[in-house]
């Protein structure tokens, strides 16, 4: 459930805030007043696109903040899944726009939009005044169907596009290997030839590593040489001025007057460690000093074992170990060469044998689709009848396509609304209106199968007045029953059946314009009513009307 909407300094509103309740959330306001920048505000929320002259005019930032409160056991896992902390079921989804940038957080963290878009679509399903027009295109109405059938289909397609990669990847591979003699001889030319180039190398793992550790310590002998031969004289006991000379001095001109205070003598076994130190660096220095003597010939032979070596990382590999694992997938591949008419043999056993599996899932898939496709269009009937469509005639048709990663169906939508018509291509036939009705009616028939628990509707009453408006005001309501619903409206038959009503008004305040949204209730809502039937005054008989419609809707949903 959607429990709650704070704004602050998005276009008209200065900053407001809205607590949602369950059941049916009826949102109602002039046309200007701001009912766009609600739903405008909560898209934004979602990660929409985000543009600074959105801000509020003065203002630094503008903020948005939405509270869900989750309960279903499924939801929460999949929520768990991308690494979002929740503690109670609690989401709140805030986002900051700022001129240049936004940021958006989740429960406190700083996540993407891409992220927030991925969560958006397990918390909300928003529908607005545009989007009943993706039911004109065909490549929908499989996802609806499939969506409508649930469990029984998920686990289903995704085998199907496991399979169909799979199968794709066979394809590719036999497309790949299958050579004519003379292409087939020069890859064997060329396979044998690598093998033979680095197998003669008799590469080691590691190998390069220490040889070019030895080649940089040769090639850099004589500056070496020169820094140690100053160290050892820096440190030794020549010259009358290393390190160690001095400190043997002043470890006996120490000792000459420890006799008289015993205090010096922890400070004569410091110096001792010190000279001690001093004599075994200076002893190590000499040693390296020795061992760095090489030969010409050492050197020649290293320098060729580089330049070897590193003439087949160019080729094959950028160390040994690219390099053997290079010629390890060469000799697989020579071995397939070699053997070609038996390789291909088996690959085309397994492609077989994979468009066999495929198949099979793909037509255990079609069998679902059309056994539902029955349950559906029946479903649909009924609740379109109850949307006041006087004649519905609807079918799933399901055409056989070629195979692919949603299986090898092709399914089409096709209604009649008029007795003795035929039943043609949903986009041949409905009208707004009527387009606006039926995908409420999907949203009915569908709804038990979605892990959503929140749906807006931007202005579902486009197109309809009268009793046909009663009708869809009595399918919100039933929809409100297990879900929440929170719908923009202008008909006051839609807004009497509301269980939590809010006026969204537009006001001037020292030169400035502010869009608020409130609660309303008894009487408020009666007032909002009149204004919805049309009253320029509001009279007794006006609020009469209206406390009737209120009634009506009232003794409507105890059915």
């Amino acid at each position: 459930m959607l429990v709650s909407l704070h704004v602050k300094n998005l276009a008209l509103i200065q900053e407001t805030e809205v607590f949602f309740g369950p059941g049916l959330n009826i949102l109602t306001g002039e046309t200007g007043a701001g009912k766009s920048i609600i739903l405008g505000s909560v898209n934004l929320a979602l990660g929409a696109k985000a543009d600074k002259d959105m801000i509020r005019t003065g203002e630094e930032y503008a903020l948005i903040e939405l509270v869900f409160q989750v309960g279903k056991k499924e939801v929460l896992e999949k929520i768990a899944a991308l690494d979002i902390p929740v503690e109670d079921g609690v989401i709140i989804l805030q986002r900051r726009i700022m001129p240049g940038r936004s940021v958006c957080k989740v429960n406190g963290e700083n996540v993407n939009t891409r992220l927030v878009r991925e969560l958006a679509g397990m918390l909300i399903d928003i529908h607005g005044q545009h989007d009943s027009q993706i039911l004109l295109k065909p490549r929908k109405h499989l996802e609806i169907l499939d969506e409508f059938s649930g469990e029984e289909i998920s686990d289903l397609k995704r085998q199907i596009r496991e399979c169909y990669q799979k199968y794709l990847k066979l394809q590719q591979e036999l497309k790949e290997n299958v050579l004519d003699g003379q292409a087939r001889n020069r890859e064997l030319s060329l396979a044998r030839f690598e093998l033979e180039e680095i197998s003669a190398a008799a590469l080691k793992t590691g190998e390069d590593e220490q040889l070019e550790k030895d080649y940089r310590r040769m090639v850099n002998g004589k500056k070496i040489a020169e820094s140690l031969a100053h160290v050892y004289a820096l440190t030794g006991y020549e010259n009358g001025a290393g390190a160690g000379e001095l400190a043997g001095r002043a470890l006996k001109e120490l000792a000459s007057v420890t006799a008289y205070d015993e205090t010096l003598e922890e400070f004569s076994r410091q110096l001792q460690d010190i000279e001690a130190l001093l004599n075994d660096f200076n002893r190590g220095i000499s040693d390296y000093r020795e061992d760095m003597e090489f030969d010409e010939e050492f050197f020649v032979e290293t320098e060729e074992r580089l330049n070897q070596i590193n003439r087949l990382k160019d080729k094959y590999g950028s160390s040994i170990k690219e390099i053997l694992a290079y010629a390890k997938k060469r000799e697989q591949e020579l071995m397939r060469l070699e053997n070609q008419e038996d390789y291909l043999k088996k690959l085309r056993q397994e492609l077989d044998a994979q468009k066999q599996k495929l198949e099979n899932l793909c037509r255990q898939a079609s069998a679902i689709r059309k056994s539902q496709a029955v349950i559906f269009s029946g479903k649909l009937e009924k609740a379109l009848a109850d949307l006041n469509f006087l004649h519905v005639d609807f079918e799933v048709r399901i055409k056989e396509k070629e195979m692919g990663a949603d299986g090898m169906d092709d399914v089409e939508f096709f209604i009649s609304t008029n007795p003795g018509s035929p039943r043609k291509p949903l986009a041949n036939v409905a009208s707004g209106g009527e387009l606006s009705r039926i995908m409420l009616a999907l949203k009915t028939v569908t709804a038990g199968s979605e892990d959503m628990d929140v749906f807006i509707f931007d202005e579902i009453d486009a197109g309809i007045s009268g009793r046909t408006a009663w009708k869809v005001s009595e399918k919100l309501s039933f929809l409100g029953k297990d879900h929440q619903i929170i719908c923009i409206t202008h008909l006051p038959q839609i807004a009497a059946m509301a269980d939590n009503h809010f006026v969204i008004e537009k006001s001037a305040e020292e030169d400035s314009t502010i869009t608020r949204i409130h609660e309303v209730k008894d009487k408020e809502v009666l007032e909002e009513l009149a204004r919805l039937l049309g009253a320029e005054t509001i009279t007794d008989a006006v609020l009469a009307n209206a406390k009737e419609l209120k009634d009506l809707a009232a003794k409507t949903k105890q059915y």
